[in-house]
């Protein structure tokens, strides 16, 4: 029979897409309807609150923060100091993170006794967001005679980094430092990031059923299936409807596809409830029969090419009731396929580097630097904002590029020697090598260069912006996930070239890159969201549309008073989410991890 309206497949939305779903991951649609009627007791609001499936819940992924994932670290020491020549320690180590202003303790792994190179067995466990620094210390100490924190007999020594630089280098081996910040001997300390898989993944079913009871007088049923997965209170929460199939006992119900998560919470044991039922207009839906199964059991039963797993539909009342009964059918899974969706991690730790790019505009209306009142005042008192969002910014973004150089240009300005305009210029003056070395190079080419430019105008972007897709179109012609170009655009004012600078965007949209514009001062930047992509996709003025959104545009003035972790974490959130989806709309995959165990040693003695 033919099918009617049925749920859209669950597809990867972006964070806008995904404000509006509630804590449970569903979007409401539809009218408020009664409770179900048949043999079993009606459900929970909590479980469905729908009288008609044509007009049903769409299931979304879980809502989550961008960029945020589950890292596991793996901790290993090796070399560390011997309390005396008779005593080895009995090693401990505590994580802590920086937040909210002062040292947290997170984690700690186990102690093992008697050990000078550890190997750990417990993991330290961390939600790891892109957009933050999240820095971290690791304090080792001796846990002998019930010690249970670092004290100045037991510490042995301490090493501090962030999050980011170790999911961008899978590995990181480190000195351990004692607190006068000598080197403790040779100990170091070796931490090892994995991220927690499988929440990313998606499943596409396919149901079918044969010889279902028939409830209708004049006609055949109109079945369709609800499928229920049990949580750990034991309450049966609601995960998918499927649509109706009108008129027919032997439905095939439409392909549907939803997170992993959505369907049994990552749980492959979770016990799954699949109740089948004969639609009815007026909400009184008669119910067929049901079963259950899990995941696990779903996949073992079509692991093999053509291979179908089914169950008997079961009607509990009929079943007690009947002596010869049997079944109300049978339901047919024919389709089990897991379908893996990369994570902003997968390819940071498959080798993907973030390459950062500075554009800072020296045009005539930031004021002479000279003067207090100046955009571009080099106070000794604080840092201009200029200077405050490239830390922010900046500082985040250089632990995920290896060698820490990062070119630095400069428009709007007459340059020397012959002091024309220029738009895309280095600001360390070396054409044939525009980069920084790390961002508190790029700070000191910026200081430098102030005072042998003159500010001038206009304010043109789409150079600077076709100067840095340049080699994001080389990197595109690899096929690789090897590096994507973030561009941060430090601009005083609305841009001049327009135009042309729509037109640039559209064409980087199909490149590896994203644009990230931070507006500073007090300017009218109201024309300049037309770029940022919220409003509807932007177009260049032929019409083509940005095959994606990339750009972020945000007022420095918003965060003028807040510190400056907020800055990076608004205007570097989008930026997962567009690499994932690049490369996901290229059908490009991470590159294998790279190797990160550490060595085993022997294993301590009791």
């Amino acid at each position: 029979g033919a099918a009617t309206s049925p749920p859209h497949p669950c597809p990867i939305n972006s964070s806008r897409a995904r404000a509006g779903a509630g804590a449970s991951g569903w979007r409401r649609k539809g009218v408020k309807a009664g409770a179900r009627a048949g043999e079993r007791n009606p459900p929970t609001r909590a479980q469905s609150d729908m009288s008609d499936p044509e007009m049903g819940w769409v299931p979304e992924p879980p809502a989550m923060t961008l960029g945020a994932s589950r890292v596991e670290l793996r901790v290993s020491c090796h070399g560390l100091l011997d309390r005396d020549t008779l005593t080895k320690p009995h090693p401990c180590v505590l994580l802590k993170l920086y937040s909210d202003e002062q040292w947290v303790e997170v984690e700690r792994t186990e102690v093992l006794r008697s050990c000078s190179s550890p190997v750990f067995s417990r993991v330290l466990a961390l939600e790891y967001f892109f957009e933050e620094k999240q820095p971290l210390q690791f304090h080792v100490f001796d846990a002998e005679d019930g010690a249970t924190s670092p004290s100045s007999d037991t510490f042995l020594g301490s090493t501090e980094c962030t999050l980011g630089q170790i999911v961008s280098q899978t590995k990181v081996t480190k000195p351990l430092l004692l607190k006068n910040g000598k080197t403790a001997g040779k100990s170091t300390i070796t931490i090892v990031a994995e991220e927690v898989s499988g929440t990313n993944d998606y499943v596409q079913l396919t149901f079918r059923a044969h010889k279902l009871d028939n409830k209708d007088l004049f006609s055949k049923s109109d079945p369709f299936i609800e499928i229920y997965k049990t949580n750990e209170d034991q309450s049966e929460q609601l995960v998918w409807r499927t649509e109706v199939v009108k008129n027919n006992l032997n439905p095939t119900w439409e392909p549907f596809r939803l997170s992993l998560h959505s369907l049994c919470s990552c749980d492959i044991h979770r016990p799954l409830k699949f109740l089948v039922y004969d639609y009815d207009s007026s909400g009184k839906h008669d119910f067929i029969g049901e079963f259950t199964s899990t995941f696990q059991e779903m996949q073992e039963g079509t692991a093999n090419p053509g291979q179908e797993m089914q169950w008997d539909c079961i009607n509990p009342k009929y079943r007690d009731k009947k002596k010869n009964y049997k079944s109300s059918g049978t339901v047919v899974l024919a389709q089990c396929t897991v379908e893996k969706v990369h994570t902003f991690l997968d390819y940071i730790m498959g080798g993907c580097q973030i390459s950062f790019t500075v554009a800072i505009d020296f045009t005539a209306s930031n004021g002479d630097p000279r003067s207090s009142q100046s955009l571009h005042c080099l106070s000794p008192r604080q840092p201009n904002h200029y200077l405050q969002a490239l830390r922010a910014v900046g500082g985040i973004c250089q632990d995920y590029d290896s060698d820490k150089r990062f070119p630095a240009f400069g428009f709007g300005a007459r340059i020397p020697p012959n002091f024309e305009v220029s738009h895309d210029f280095a600001i360390n003056f070396d054409p044939e090598n525009p980069e920084c070395e790390e961002i508190s190079g790029v700070i000191t080419s910026y200081r430098r260069c102030l005072p042998q430019i003159q500010l001038y105008g206009p304010t043109n972007v789409a150079p600077i912006i076709n100067r840095v897709a340049e080699p994001a179109q080389r990197e595109q012609s690899t096929g690789q996930a090897t590096k994507y170009s973030v561009l941060l655009v430090l601009t005083d004012g609305v841009v001049s070239d327009m135009a042309e600078t729509r037109t640039a965007i559209v064409r980087a949209s199909r490149l590896p890159m994203s644009i990230i514009i931070v507006g500073v001062g007090n300017a009218d930047f109201s024309d300049m969201r037309l770029l940022d992509g919220d409003e509807g996709p932007l177009r260049c003025p032929r019409g083509v549309p940005a095959a994606r959104d990339i750009v972020q545009f945000v007022p420095f003035r918003d965060f003028k008073d807040a510190a400056p972790s907020a800055l990076a974490k608004c205007v570097l959130a989008e930026v997962p989410r567009q690499v994932v989806e690049y490369y996901a709309s290229q059908g490009i995959s991470p590159g294998a991890p790279r190797p990160c165990t550490p060595a085993t040693t022997p294993s301590p003695s009791p």
